[in-house]
């Protein structure tokens, strides 16, 4: 009992592991210094309290009247526009996907840089901004909604061919060893097996994309690509600030209804 009582002997102190935390530390602080010296601090301007309380008291008095009026110009009819851009971009994404993942999931390849290459290919395509694939493809079909579309497609390709791609990496190999005894070709084990096992994470990381792009969505109509990002812009621009006001509340109660109708999905299905 007094041997089980005795202390421990404390543990030695590893000298480089403390010296690496207390450089990493400084380190740290001194690129958050330095980050805080490249921004100008202009000061405050005269006339920004009362800007501040125009903008404030617009938007907690919104304009209710343009929550629908049958034009197809209001808050409805746009919101309608922005979960239908963010809705055909997703699948179309998703099904073009599919592909892009296999070439890139180094489980199915004997040669390392195979993967590697899909891998790469991806990164390429994530790289580039939605913002930046919506001015493009607006160069190319014209403002509107087909170009939203085009820019969350190609965006969303590169983000769930990644994800689709590690969920293939971390499947069982079980199933298709059976198929594979059975005397199954490829293509039966890709139907018969990784699919069929493959099709709760299709499923929920499909769901995931979607709730990202009704944001985006939200966001690409600024440059003219379609949806409730378009009357944000020119509300702003005019200083309507009580149409500001029932937009923001709108795309505030479509995220939230969204969320939680892929959620209650995503628990039926997964």
């Amino acid at each position: 009992m007094d041997t089980a009582m005795k202390k421990l002997p404390p543990k030695p102190v590893n000298l480089k592991k403390r010296l690496l935390h207390w450089g990493v530390s400084i380190v740290t602080i001194l690129l958050i210094v330095w980050s805080c010296t490249g921004i100008d601090f202009g000061g405050i301007k005269a006339t920004a309290g009362q800007i501040a309380g125009a903008i404030f008291t617009g938007i907690f008095n919104p304009d209710w009247s343009y929550v629908y009026n049958g034009t197809g110009e209001d808050l409805v009819s746009q919101l309608w526009s922005t979960i239908c851009i963010a809705f055909l971009g997703t699948f179309i994404s998703a099904l073009i996907s599919l592909p892009f993942a296999f070439w890139a999931a180094h489980t199915r390849h004997k040669k390392w840089y195979v993967s590697r290459t899909g891998k790469i290919v991806l990164a390429i395509i994530r790289s580039f901004p939605e913002i930046v694939l919506a001015l493009m493809f607006i160069k190319a079909v014209g403002p509107g909604s087909a170009a939203g579309v085009l820019a969350l497609g190609f965006h969303s390709v590169g983000m769930l061919a990644k994800l689709f791609s590690e969920a293939i990496e971390n499947l069982d190999d079980g199933p298709n060893e059976a198929v594979t005894a059975a005397g199954g070709s490829k293509v039966n084990i890709i139907m018969f097996a990784t699919l069929p096992n493959l099709l709760p994470a299709l499923i929920s990381n499909t769901l995931y994309r979607f709730d990202v792009s009704i944001r985006s969505a939200s966001i690409l109509g600024l440059v003219g690509a379609g949806g409730i990002g378009y009357p944000l812009i020119i509300a702003l621009q005019y200083r309507q600030w009580n149409r500001v006001g029932v937009i923001l509340l709108g795309i505030i109660l479509m995220v939230i209804v969204i969320d939680w109708i892929s959620g209650w999905i995503r628990k039926r299905l997964v």
